[in-house]
């Protein structure tokens, strides 16, 4: 039956992506009936995609990613969301990504946009980065920006954080109307998105 494959992320989850299933209106419901009691921040659709087959399509990425399974009888995946996404874009008919964001209250939006920020407060020497390199922007990697400080960039000649910088892209370039992002999230050093560096330099640590 065909539907929509969604990959979704949270704020409070951080590292964690959800792959999920639902028919081609329920996407919105399915997000509000995910954010209960029992979550502390809503849902964030990374990516939706319209499929001629919900349940093979859905089946094939479970499997696909089954050993990063957080919990064998959830569909939470501890996985870079860019991965499910290049493997999903295979089977995708249409992208149906919400590109406004919707919040139950104010409180909400208030509660995603401190958590997005708090998340964004890495610093460059934390992620073995020099100043001078250049990152490149994860939906468009001919958009750089190079890095001026310890939790600086220069984008477009004007020195901003990666937060700020990736809000205006998505913005400007893309059309999203998102209140807030995790810059981090969004921005890549030598192939890898600067999220999944910091997870592998940590457990590195370990």
């Amino acid at each position: 039956m065909a539907g929509i494959i969604y990959i979704l992320t949270n704020p409070s989850m951080p590292g964690i992506v959800k792959i999920g299933k639902t028919n081609s209106q329920g996407l919105q419901e399915r997000m509000g009936r995910l954010y209960n009691t029992s979550v502390a921040l809503p849902f964030h659709c990374f990516y939706a995609c319209e499929v001629d087959d919900q349940d093979l399509v859905e089946k094939k990425l479970h499997d696909a990613f089954d050993d990063h399974r957080v919990n064998q009888s959830r569909e939470f995946f501890e996985i870079d969301p860019d991965r499910v996404k290049s493997a999903l874009d295979l089977a995708a008919l249409s992208d149906v990504t919400p590109t406004t964001e919707e919040f139950e209250t104010p409180e909400d939006e208030k509660a995603v946009k401190k958590a997005n920020e708090m998340r964004s407060r890495i610093n460059f020497k934390m992620l073995q980065i020099p100043i001078g390199s250049e990152l490149s922007f994860n939906k468009d990697e001919n958009i750089k920006a190079v890095v001026t400080g310890n939790r600086t960039i220069k984008y477009n000649d004007k020195e901003t954080s990666l937060s700020t910088a990736a809000l205006d892209i998505l913005t400007n370039v893309f059309g999203y109307n998102w209140t807030s992002v995790s810059g981090s999230e969004h921005w890549i050093f030598d192939g890898e998105k600067l999220t999944e560096r910091r997870l592998r330099l940590e457990r590195e640590e370990d």
